[in-house]
């Protein structure tokens, strides 16, 4: 059982609208707290967007993910699962970027990153772009490469952007194979749809062994195939997922800067993410949530109802 100092406020204690909203409202417990060290699954907010290379507003998504988290309640209505009475789990609050320098911000990310390694605690964090992804690779794979669960509408395996830029939110997963921060055989994106302008970084994925689920075959398999096959590709050993809400069909999350067409509904979203269950997760993302594009709101509660369910994959029940 947890510490029930690491209990979220319930909304029958205070109403959901009022105090200061942290993730999911849990108490908050940044590094150099007294209870840091006791912290098993730590949600981290990374507000920064410095890779994006169509429309901005990622840095926004932790504060807004934040507020439409003080939604969530105790209990998974599908799964029963109560993750917060299973693990200690805490705000361990934002990274502070460099928005003006991105060799800067990536390595704040990665310095903070390896304190919330060093102390044991399990990642789970809101984005910011999807290159805010390497710099916590650097991090977590410290001790040898990582497998990925990804689930994205885009590969992220371009080598480069305009000329020769190499850190982009389009190149982070070429560079964390190149640093032999993943393992590419161990690895599994699910999702891949959307025009292109060329196949550069699905030919890349395809030579290292990464396997590609483009979304004809996730419809046509569905969803318990594919992610029995992505268990099997993470294969019991330590595994990162990245979850772009772009993997989301628009017309469910428009939120965000990159978006495409064809892709899964709110269900659907929420179902690959149940479907963790039984992976060693060394930690876990949900990236490109953009509030200027949220009008509603909307992308950003799904965003964090799909961080509740990596959360309760994360607790190794369900």
């Amino acid at each position: 059982m947890s510490d029930p100092f690491f209990h979220p406020v319930s909304g029958l204690e205070l109403p959901r609208f009022a105090g200061v909203p942290s993730f999911m409202r849990l108490p908050v417990v940044p590094p150099g707290h007294d209870r840091f060290a006791d912290v098993d699954i730590g949600v981290i907010g990374v507000p920064w967007d410095s890779g994006t290379t169509n429309r901005p507003g990622p840095r926004h998504g932790p504060r807004q993910l934040r507020d439409a988290s003080t939604m969530i309640r105790a209990e998974n209505g599908a799964t029963g699962v109560r993750p917060f009475e299973v693990v200690n789990c805490a705000d361990l609050g934002d990274v502070a970027p460099n928005p003006a320098d991105i060799a800067d911000s990536m390595a704040r990310i990665t310095a903070f990153y390896e304190q919330v390694k060093v102390a044991g605690i399990r990642p789970l964090t809101a984005g910011g772009d999807h290159l805010s992804s390497l710099p916590i690779l650097r991090a977590l794979a410290k001790d040898g490469p990582l497998g990925m669960i990804h689930f994205d509408s885009h590969t992220d395996f371009f080598h480069s952007y305009f000329g020769g830029q190499m850190y982009t939110h389009g190149t982070p997963f070429r560079r964390a194979v190149e640093e032999g921060l993943l393992d590419p055989k161990r690895v599994i994106q699910i999702g891949i749809r959307g025009t292109a302008y060329d196949t550069e970084d699905k030919d890349f994925a395809r030579a290292n062994g990464v396997r590609l689920v483009e979304i004809e075959e996730f419809f046509a398999r569905g969803i318990p195939d594919v992610m029995a096959e992505a268990r099997e590709v993470a294969g019991g050993r330590p595994t990162y997922v990245s979850y772009d809400i772009d993997f989301v069909d628009p017309a469910f999350a428009p939120g965000t800067g990159t978006p495409e067409v064809g892709g899964p509904n709110s269900f659907q979203a929420l179902c690959v993410a149940r479907e963790l269950a039984g992976v060693d997760i060394a930690g876990a993302d949900l990236v490109e949530v953009s509030p200027p594009f949220d009008a509603s709101g909307g992308t950003a509660f799904l965003g964090v109802s799909i961080m509740f369910e990596m959360l309760c994959a994360m607790t190794g029940k369900g």
